[in-house]
């Protein structure tokens, strides 16, 4: 009754257990891996369960799968993956039993494994702006599927990672009668995170091409489009991938750190909310969380580019660029870790030439901010629920700077912490060298080791007199530079060493 088909590409290690799982099944008929080229082994100890192998006409995991289904014998056809394991075992028959009993044609498995990544920040989004009739499916790109043979046969098979979107969104818009299978727990092999990329690119195209085809794609839409990418270049871990091989690391406030002033005191100058932003500034009498709502709710309606422009037009202390330069240079990774919104650290970011940054993310809909904040998850404790900060009752930097230097792989001693409010201090607290920039209030002055002013090039020398401690060769970094720089003249000035 049911044809098993497992697409497979370098599965060795796992190949012999689905096929085992899909054999103890009473109602599955046949076992059929398709080998896309595997160098590992995979089609002996596939045949060597139990299997029939076959070999894809073409790479890909589309045409594996159609290979399968061509060459199937039964009326139903259930799709397995070959990297699965901690699988239940009446697996194939939970999967298959809306077909069996003919109460559906196509059903897509449901497991309570967290949705990928590809999933949480591209597919589902699409879905919702595009197909919303089935982005209520957990899985949409789960390669657990089964479906009757005609159905399959009326559909069209991508080449690529997109084809199980695409089965999915076919299969709606052609009436077939679709169902979710809750299947339990199962595990996949984790992906690089350039596989991830090649993933997301292929899944967009295949759900934009049939949102062409059918008349779907318009401005309006197009736009959410675009803020479905910015949220997921937001993600951490590709925020983080893209930085390579990390030794030292350096992470600056932004506001009154990096720049003079605040961006959302000067947003609201700008857009005649600053009434409306008083309210909710500094007030310590709420939440974390219900303090960056109620700001972003002051900004709902504001244009994009406004909130890009005054970005762009805030004031840089003295030196900022020249510092982010040299801590580079001198094998630095730069980060700006700020509780401002994204859209606004990421243009000043590129203005000073730093590395990454991780901030709150505003919202936009139609161009114009929602009013909806998606708070940093960083800020939380890596290990479970914030406790022990006095400062903070959802989350604070110090929790940023754990889970940096966690992912990165590097220790505290390896990381220079800037900035210049009270919202620092848990950053200063899990820093090798705090410095404060300003220092707004003695409890600032106090957390810091050093605190310096005026120009940001203050920094350089404290950072490379701790060369024993960081490794770093401050033969890098010349007195002539910093006297070009306009700096050294001003050293004994500005007392950069008190504090």
């Amino acid at each position: 009754m049911i044809t098993v088909v497992i697409p497979a590409l370098n599965e060795s290690e796992h190949i012999a257990s689905v096929v085992a799982l899909a054999k103890r099944s009473r109602n599955v008929r046949e076992v059929i891996v398709v080998d896309d080229g595997s160098v590992d082994g995979t089609p002996e100890i596939a045949r060597a369960a139990g299997a029939k192998v076959i070999t894809g006409k073409m790479l890909g995991k589309g045409g594996s799968m159609e290979d399968g289904m061509e060459v199937a014998s039964e009326n139903i056809i259930a799709y397995l993956d070959g990297d699965l394991h901690g699988l239940c075992d009446d697996l194939v028959d939970r999967l298959c039993a809306p077909l069996l009993s003919g109460d559906a044609d196509f059903v897509k498995a449901k497991f309570s494994r967290a949705a990928g990544r590809v999933t949480v920040l591209t597919a589902k989004p699409l879905l919702q702006i595009f197909f919303p009739e089935i982005a209520h499916f957990a899985q949409p790109l789960g390669g657990i599927m089964a479906a009757r043979k005609e159905v399959l046969q009326s559909l069209s098979f991508e080449a690529d990672y997109g084809v199980d979107l695409g089965l999915l969104i076919d299969a709606s818009e052609a009436g077939w009668r679709l169902a979710e299978v809750d299947i339990g727990h199962l595990e996949h092999e984790s992906q690089t995170l350039e596989r991830l990329g090649d993933m997301a690119k292929q899944v967009v195209r295949t759900l934009l091409l049939r949102a062409d085809k059918l008349g779907k794609l318009s401005g309006s839409r197009l736009a959410e489009v675009e803020e479905v990418e910015r949220l997921a270049q937001s993600e951490l871990s590709t925020v983080l991938g893209s930085l390579g091989r990390v030794r030292r690391l350096a992470l600056f406030d932004m506001d009154g750190t990096l720049v003079r002033g605040r961006f959302i005191t000067a947003l609201a100058q700008n857009t005649g909310r600053s009434r409306d932003l008083w309210k909710w500034l500094d007030n310590h009498s709420v939440t974390d969380a219900e303090r960056s709502w109620q700001i972003a709710q002051v900004f709902k309606g504001v244009p994009k580019s406004v909130f890009e422009q005054t970005a762009r037009e805030l004031p840089l202390v003295n030196g900022a660029v020249e510092t982010i330069v040299t801590l580079r240079k001198l094998g630095f990774r730069v980060g700006i870790v700020s509780d401002s919104f994204r859209i606004a650290t990421e243009i000043v970011r590129r203005r000073v030439y730093a590395d990454f940054s991780v901030s709150n993310i505003a919202r936009f809909h139609n161009g114009a901010a929602s009013g909806e904040v998606q708070q940093c998850p960083i800020w939380s404790a890596p290990d479970g629920p914030h406790s022990g900060c006095l400062e903070h009752d959802g989350g604070c930097k110090g929790n940023a700077v754990r889970h940096l230097t966690e992912r990165l792989g590097i220790r505290r001693k390896y990381v220079v912490a800037v900035g210049d409010s009270r919202n620092d201090i848990c950053m200063f607290g899990q820093a090798g060298i705090a410095v404060a920039f300003e220092p707004k209030g003695n409890g600032v002055r106090d957390a810091a080791q050093h605190v310096i002013s005026g120009d940001m090039r203050a920094l350089i020398p404290l950072v490379t007199g701790c060369e024993s401690k960081m490794k770093i060769r401050p033969s890098l970094v010349t007195m002539a530079q910093l006297a070009c720089a306009g700096y050294y003249a001003n050293l004994v000035r500005t007392s950069v060493f008190g504090g």
